[in-house]
């Protein structure tokens, strides 16, 4: 969705107390991360991100350290990554990014969420082309000296751009250079505040006000979900 739409989002959120949704995501990242590659941050990537994202949104330590031990209890094997495709209202296009231990209630709940909105669910890889996969690195300003000088440094790293919004620096790369990009910010001394892979709508649609608070109602629906990870939509 566009960074606009995005920032909006977020003030909104952080006028709510939306810390009680938040923070079990959140854990549920580190727990999947260190389930899958160990729970040693220096030698997991995966994991080493998830806690920089968990920092980035004061988690408490003792927080990040229970979601780490968690990955040793038998019944987290039991949890899987799923995707689902479809439109909302207003024809507006939305990809969802899951980690369940039920796919079949999470399937129900996220088919609830569309058909309540006057929309519905796509077959999987309908929407896959009609988004790029881009990694993500969010950075204060204060640790930038020359954007242009750091956008040189970290090409030879798949950095293909890089944009300032506010006080955040955005460095944009291909899914597929997100380890390379980790370490060249790292070879850089710089520090990375939030990193993630996001989807990027190829072609970015405008929305009225009107029809936004209605998208907005059916996407306040879906980030309640502790199951669902990522939403992203076509909006410009």
């Amino acid at each position: 969705m566009g960074r606009a739409f995005e920032y909006r989002r977020a003030a909104k959120e952080k006028r709510w107390d939306k810390m009680s949704r938040v923070f079990p995501k959140l854990g549920k990242a580190i727990t999947l991360a260190a389930k899958e590659s160990g729970a040693d941050p220096s030698t997991n990537a995966k994991l080493r991100t998830a806690i920089q994202n968990a920092k980035a949104e004061n988690m408490p330590k003792d927080n990040i350290e229970a979601a780490i031990k968690r990955a040793t209890q038998k019944d987290v094997s039991q949890f899987t990554q799923i995707n689902y495709e479809g439109k909302g209202p207003h024809g507006v296009l939305i990809f969802v990014e899951c980690a369940t231990d039920n796919p079949t209630r999470t399937v129900a709940n996220v088919k609830s969420y569309f058909n309540k909105a006057g929309g519905g669910l796509v077959p999987t890889g309908s929407l896959e082309y009609m988004f790029n996969r881009k990694s993500v690195f969010e950075i204060n300003e204060s640790v930038i000296n020359n954007l242009e000088e750091i956008e040189f440094e970290l090409i030879d790293y798949g950095c293909e751009s890089v944009e300032k919004i506010g006080d955040t620096v955005f460095v944009y790369g291909d899914y597929t250079s997100f380890g390379s990009l980790t370490d060249g910010l790292e070879k850089n001394n710089i520090e990375i505040q939030k990193s993630n892979l996001e989807r990027f709508p190829v072609n970015p649609i405008e929305f009225s006000e009107t029809q936004l608070e209605d998208i907005e109602k059916m996407l306040d629906k879906i980030e309640e979900d502790d199951d669902i990870q990522f939403v992203f939509t076509n909006i410009a």
